[in-house]
């Protein structure tokens, strides 16, 4: 890898959720930004609370070229989660300012049909600065969303749950049935009507 590389690292947030998108981030760090990031505490979004993330994802964004990409609920049911998640990451990628030459993914699947070389990272998000650093934008971007459609469904406790399969989230589907931001493809989306009778919710 030449020093002068322009690398980008990517990752997504959101796959086991039940509601909402799957949202990726890809971000170039330029090597001022090392340092600072790296004092910091960038490291894997999920061993950070939220108040450090907003923090840190408003650091990043001063310093790197980020750009963020999704695939809805609706690109889920119909072409499956991980490539779905596949998806969010090379629209991400391709909302870049600066193309990347390589783009280093987190976990074990390569991006199809990506016009730079690519290397998968397991667990990347906890070894390399600019995939960490994604995994920041990813999260704290997609949860925003979440808290900001949480309004518009009442009932699911989506603001606290982020779309994931807590136990008021569960009890939420099971009263009111799914919503179009659901993913019906998804186990515990089934069986339940979207426009079940006995759901106030659905009538209004």
């Amino acid at each position: 890898m030449g020093s002068s590389q322009i690398i980008a690292g990517v990752d997504e947030v959101g796959r086991g959720a039940l509601f909402g998108p799957v949202v990726a981030a890809a971000v170039i760090l330029p090597a001022t930004a090392i340092a600072p990031l790296t004092a910091a505490g960038v490291t894997d979004s999920k061993q950070l609370t939220a108040d450090k993330r907003n923090r840190l994802a408003a650091q990043i964004r001063q310093l790197a070229d980020c750009g963020v990409g999704l695939a809805s609920s609706y690109e889920i049911d119909r072409i499956n989660i991980l490539q779905a998640s596949l998806l969010a990451m090379s629209r991400a990628i391709a909302r870049l300012k600066t193309p990347p030459q390589k783009c280093l993914v987190d976990g074990n699947q390569r991006i199809p049909h990506l016009p730079m070389a690519q290397e998968t990272v397991v667990k990347g998000d906890q070894s390399v600065l600019a995939i960490a650093a994604a995994s920041i934008i990813a999260k704290v971007w997609r949860d925003a969303l979440i808290v900001r459609l949480s309004k518009h469904y009442p009932g699911y406790d989506l603001a606290s749950n982020k779309g994931y399969g807590s136990a008021k989230h569960r009890e939420g589907i099971a009263q009111l049935g799914v919503c179009r931001q659901h993913r019906l493809s998804f186990k515990s989306c089934q069986g339940v009507s979207q426009s079940s009778p006995k759901t106030p919710a659905q009538k209004r």
